[in-house]
């Protein structure tokens, strides 16, 4: 079976207007279906899935992810410019939501948390031709946005971005 990408995510959450407004409010994803206190499913914007997000509430009492466990580490999403991902920064920031940014050398990460604990990334993907060489020693280092903008500018569209640009 060749998969080709993953299709949506479903994450447990406590409340359900909260998880709404906050993947609204930060990525600006649309509501397709909310069935109110329980669920809703979301959509990124220029998406073609039925849902990019599917949000399902277990109870405001219910533990939250836990380090070290088994399970799920986070879900990345990608981003078509280092001005999106420069915006999303200050949006996290505001929110209290950032929680590390590292440069993969061959990404550009945001790593941050939505209310219920559930981590995430945010990354742009850096052009192909700029990748390092497999044999880069270290390949995780902090991540300077400003430095990244400088280089690339804040418009060039890479990754899935850059063939819906044509």
């Amino acid at each position: 079976m060749p998969v080709r990408r993953l299709n949506h995510a479903v994450l447990y959450i406590r409340d359900v207007p909260r998880a709404v407004e906050f993947y609204t409010d930060v990525f600006g994803f649309r509501v397709d279906v909310e069935i109110p206190g329980r669920a809703a499913f979301l959509s990124a914007q220029d998406t073609l899935n039925d849902h990019d997000l599917g949000l399902f509430a277990i109870g405001a009492d219910a533990p939250g992810p836990e380090q070290g466990r088994v399970g799920l580490y986070h879900l990345a999403w990608e981003v078509g410019t280092l001005g999106e991902l420069a915006d999303t920064a200050a949006k996290l920031t505001e929110r209290g939501a950032l929680v590390g940014a590292t440069n993969h050398l061959v990404s550009k990460s945001l790593y941050a948390k939505d209310p219920d604990g559930n981590e995430f990334e945010i990354m742009w993907r850096v052009p192909r031709e700029d990748w390092p060489s497999e044999d880069e020693p270290n390949r995780i280092r902090t991540l300077d946005l400003q430095e990244s903008i400088d280089r690339w500018g804040p418009d060039l569209k890479t990754g899935a971005a850059a063939g819906s640009a044509t």
